[in-house]
């Protein structure tokens, strides 16, 4: 989401007359887009802060030529006017639903002759959608955002708070987007919302539509060749949207499905409205409609009051998805959440002890996975060059890296290859 909403403030900027520039020494606005799910995303950014303030001086001082930093984003909206106490050099701060003020911010700023910083952390009656300029292909592949917000409340998310309650986009309005999209060069789609699944926009006629019925409207977009989606919540993977996996090729057969904790207590104490048992009885469904799909999931230990039964079962949920890839990460207590402040807090040396070991189990069975594709033919989307020349990096319908030596002519192109090698990480082949 921050992706999409960056390259979307890079289009208001654009038509202000801005261009982006590789470094940022040279830059006259300085713009850091920011999230707020870990503590130490949050904490990086006043580092990086401190940093653009110094090339800021040095602007200055050595050339007379002044530097505009802003921050937009969810730190913004939970932090609000402390950003501007903890680094006063701030010209102005936005929160992720009001970054289409930023042309009129700048515009502000500039003709000002007194340093102000501006705040705004507002949840504004009107979609920012509304007020945002057209925008073109990303490349090959382009998100899309259909959906934002959330209404679960998850004890230990910030992103009820942050990004508010759940919104989505007319049908009319995400179609004409991703034309656009696919009109200027993008061949995969990925579809974007806090909690995606959760779609519910309206059609022309004015009624209500599912995520299923929106994929089946976008697939018919004459050009388009991919089509994902990220992030699910378990509970909204319904039967419609389910049978989308046997019914549609080009919806990938890759699937991201946070189930956060095995332990049907642990989930209770998190608010998730699903236990170990609903989630299993889906993934069975989801590989019955094709059982060449691929999972992958979000995890969190050290939740407060997780024992070694609780991680456990974790533990077991891993073994019976074999997952294909998958994040995790240490409980990070997160100001303003209700299990901030729970009872039985995870000591730090437990969360890493249990972070290793279970991290250990998802990279075996990735890595399982990435041989097993080893002398298979698949079909990949390349969309960047690598490291070496005449190496191109794509992406395979299970969202692996896969870099090959091939001819620069098949960027932003699907070309068959052959799988030579494979790590934990990324694969290697050969143009069939």
């Amino acid at each position: 989401m921050n992706v999409y909403d960056s390259s979307r403030i890079a289009d208001m900027l654009k038509k202000e007359g801005y261009e982006e520039t590789a470094k940022q020494t040279d830059a006259d606005i300085v713009l850091f887009n920011t999230c707020h799910i870990r503590e130490k995303a949050a904490e990086k950014l006043f580092s990086d802060l401190g940093r653009a303030h110094i090339i800021q001086q040095e602007r200055e001082e050595q050339f007379g030529k002044s530097t505009i930093i802003g921050v937009v984003g969810c730190v913004v909206q939970a932090e609000d006017t402390q950003i501007i106490k903890r680094a006063p050099f701030v010209d102005f701060a936005v929160g992720p639903l009001m970054y289409h003020t930023i042309p009129d911010i700048l515009k502000r700023i500039i003709r000002q002759k007194n340093h102000t910083s501006y705040v705004n952390t507002d949840f504004p009656a009107v979609s920012k959608f509304d007020f945002l300029p057209e925008n073109e292909s990303q490349g090959a592949c382009s998100y899309l955002a259909i959906q934002e917000g959330c209404n679960n409340f998850c004890t230990y998310c910030v992103v009820p708070y942050t990004r508010g309650v759940e919104y989505s986009r007319p049908v009319a309005e995400v179609l004409q987007e991703a034309r656009r999209l696919v009109d200027t060069g993008t061949l995969e789609i990925n579809l974007l919302g806090q909690n995606v699944n959760s779609y519910h926009g309206e059609d022309e006629n004015g009624k209500e539509r599912n995520l299923a019925y929106l994929l089946r409207r976008v697939a018919e977009i004459d050009g388009l060749k991919r089509l994902r989606y990220t992030t699910s919540y378990p509970a909204d993977m319904n039967d419609d949207l389910i049978s989308c996996y046997k019914d549609m090729d080009i919806l990938m057969p890759y699937l991201h499905l946070p189930i956060q904790s095995g332990s049907d207590k642990i989930l209770k104490a998190m608010n998730r409205r699903h236990n170990s048992a609903d989630y299993l009885r889906i993934v069975e469904k989801l590989f019955k409609a094709n059982p060449k799909i691929g999972m992958s999931s979000d995890f969190i230990v050290g939740f407060p009051g997780e024992t070694d039964a609780d991680f456990q079962a974790t533990l077991d949920v891993v073994n019976q998805v074999k997952y294909i890839q998958a994040f995790s990460f240490k409980y990070s207590r997160r100001p303003g959440t209700p299990a901030a402040v729970m009872d039985n807090q995870i000591e730090e040396k437990v969360k890493k002890q249990r972070l290793e070991i279970l991290q250990n189990l998802l990279f075996s069975y990735q890595d399982k996975f990435n041989q097993a594709c080893v002398g298979k033919v698949m079909p990949v989307l390349f969309d960047q060059k690598g490291r070496h020349k005449g190496q191109l990096i794509g992406r395979t319908p299970y969202m692996q890296n896969l870099h090959a030596e091939i001819n620069d002519d098949n960027i932003n192109k699907i070309v068959n290859v052959k799988v030579t090698q494979a790590t934990t990480n990324s694969l290697s082949g050969k143009e069939v």
